[in-house]
């Protein structure tokens, strides 16, 4: 899966889960709603949950829920979640170069939180 799917779909999951905040959300219920493979989503829990953004529980009663509030979740820590290795360059000054701009994206892009997405898809609706 390509980098921008990745980072749509961890999105897509994410505005699920803030939608019921308290309750735990399993992958196949989520690949229903969002017409995606259960598959995919759990790939997606295991990103998410790794970058501490969801927990996890196992079990008759599990699924996923937002560990932190969607205010609290910018675009940028998503991408950071989803992005894996960026880009990679040999040449070291290039290379600094585009760390710094990757930081600088990751911080525009965390003016925008995920609590304003689901606003924003709400409205939409």
């Amino acid at each position: 899966m390509a980098q921008s799917e990745r980072f749509q779909l961890s999105v897509r999951v994410l505005t699920v889960l803030a939608s019921e905040q308290d309750a735990m959300h399993t992958s196949s219920a989520i690949a229903e709603a969002l017409d995606e493979s259960a598959v995919m989503v759990r790939r997606t829990f295991l990103l998410l949950h790794k970058a501490g953004l969801i927990v996890q529980r196992k079990g008759p009663n599990g699924g996923a829920k937002l560990k932190i509030s969607p205010k609290q979740i910018g675009l940028g820590d998503v991408f950071e979640a989803s992005a894996g290795d960026w880009l990679s360059l040999e040449d070291k000054a290039m290379a600094g170069l585009m760390k710094k701009v990757r930081g600088d994206a990751v911080a525009a892009m965390n003016e925008h939180s995920l609590a304003g997405v689901v606003k924003r898809m709400k409205k939409g609706k």
